[in-house]
């Protein structure tokens, strides 16, 4: 099995993700419960991620009908409708409602553009004021174990300090410096942006921001309190 080699806006994501679930095989055990995904987009990323780790299987929520009808033909088109499933709907409403096998692993690249409104180019990649609205509900939703993407800008003092407060550590991650593109660059969205580094609660330089890919966990048996390195990875003062 190996991670896989891309080169769209995805990449880093999805590697990250392959290679913290490798990793992290027998202490997620992710071979023997399914994994559940936040947001599916178009499914590439993680179809990719799916395709590489055989054992994988992941139950995926996205409230954009369109993105579900991209998502589902491309799982369909690499031969893994097996084991990626994508539902049409909000995930906190269904990942845990169907019963069934027991999850303990969430998987996010959530929308983490902040801005005072949703009223954005995209409105989609609206992550709230502060930008990690999402995050936070998803470390709130009660998993054992979350990886998820934390972007330098969008309040990742005020994330990883959430995350402790509910028990979470900060496992593992990988970081990677990301230049601004037309949704970072709106003008509404820089000046919040500014607002946030100005408070000391986010970093982001002229034209470029970090976005890192975290494994939180709350389960004791598992190595590792990485808070203070994943916030100076992302260039702000642990």
């Amino acid at each position: 099995m190996s991670c896989f080699s891309s080169a769209d806006e995805s990449a880093h994501y999805g590697f990250s993700v392959c290679m913290l679930l490798q990793q992290y095989r027998e202490q997620l055990g992710w071979e023997d419960a399914p994994v559940v995904e936040l947001g599916t987009g178009d499914a590439s990323a993680i179809a990719d991620v799916v395709a590489g780790l055989p054992g994988l299987r992941v139950r995926s929520y996205d409230i954009s009908a369109d993105s579900v009808e991209a998502a589902r033909a491309n799982i369909a088109a690499r031969g893994l409708a097996d084991r990626y499933t994508v539902e049409l709907g909000d995930f906190f409403d269904q990942a845990d409602a169907s019963g069934g096998e027991p999850v303990t692993t969430a998987l996010s690249n959530p929308p983490y553009i902040p801005a005072p409104d949703r009223d954005i180019l995209m409105p989609e990649l609206w992550g709230g004021e502060r930008g990690n609205d999402l995050t936070l509900q998803l470390l709130k939703a009660g998993y054992d174990h979350v990886v998820t993407a934390v972007a330098s800008y969008a309040d990742p003092v005020t994330t990883v300090s959430t995350a402790a407060d509910l028990g979470y550590r900060v496992v593992n991650f990988l970081a990677m410096g990301l230049d601004y593109g037309p949704y970072s660059s709106e003008p509404k969205v820089r000046a919040q942006i500014a607002r946030i580094v100005a408070e000391g609660r986010g970093w982001a330089g002229d034209d470029e921001y970090m976005v890192a890919v975290a494994l939180f966990t709350r389960d004791p048996g598992i190595p590792g309190d990485r808070g203070d390195q994943l916030l100076r990875a992302l260039q702000l003062p642990a």
